[in-house]
């Protein structure tokens, strides 16, 4: 009599990676990917790796330490946000100012999410501030551009940073609570309140 034959264990099922590509720039979207979901602190060789679906040795090839990868990821997205900002975007009119805002923050949350938690890991970790500060003096003087061709006479830096805020407000609030129609209705007002001043000045 032959012993019963046993069944073949049952194959776990493999995970399924997507591969988004293997280049640096590839492995540098995968890095803000997962900084965009878990902070900072979740940005691992291991981590980019797995988001990028290729493996863990590659990662190393390419960036060496996580600090070179974290340095890398901040100039990257820095590059990729003032490329893809909607300042300056306008015809020099309110009614163009800040046009695309809403769009911009649907089609790459995962930026806008990076560049809020580097903000907050700034506080923790100073040598990310000389990065950030400069991507934001980009931004300043791009808002200052914009409102220069819109408000007769010269913007105050105060007049910038004050509009600007406003923009970040909104576009964090889209982040957070998706909430596209309020963008849109804001910006309708901050466009109105800037005709107005236009006018106002205009008028002196």
């Amino acid at each position: 009599m032959t012993d019963p034959v046993k069944p073949a264990p049952a194959r776990r099922p493999r995970k399924r990676v997507t591969n988004y590509g293997t280049g640096r720039t590839a492995l540098l979207d995968a890095a803000v990917r997962v900084v965009a979901r878990g902070g900072l602190r979740k940005l691992t060789y291991r981590a980019v790796a797995e988001e990028a679906g290729v493996t863990h040795g590659l990662v190393v090839h390419h960036f060496g330490s996580r600090d070179a990868l974290i340095e890398e990821a901040v100039t990257h997205a820095i590059r990729s946000s003032l490329s893809t900002s909607t300042l300056g975007a306008g015809t020099g009119g309110p009614a163009d100012f800040a046009t695309g805002l809403a769009e911009m923050v649907e089609a790459g949350p995962e930026l806008q999410a990076f560049q809020y938690e580097l903000l907050l890991e700034a506080r923790r970790r100073p040598e990310l501030l000389a990065q950030l500060r400069g991507l934001y003096e980009e931004y300043f003087e791009a808002s200052r551009r914009e409102l220069d061709r819109i408000l007769p006479g010269p913007v105050s830096p105060g007049m910038s940073r004050l509009v600007f805020a406003a923009l970040e407000g909104l576009v964090l609030h889209q982040l957070v609570f998706g909430e596209r129609a309020t963008t849109d209705e804001a910006l309708t007002e901050l466009r109105g309140l800037l005709a107005g001043l236009a006018e106002e000045r205009d008028g002196h």
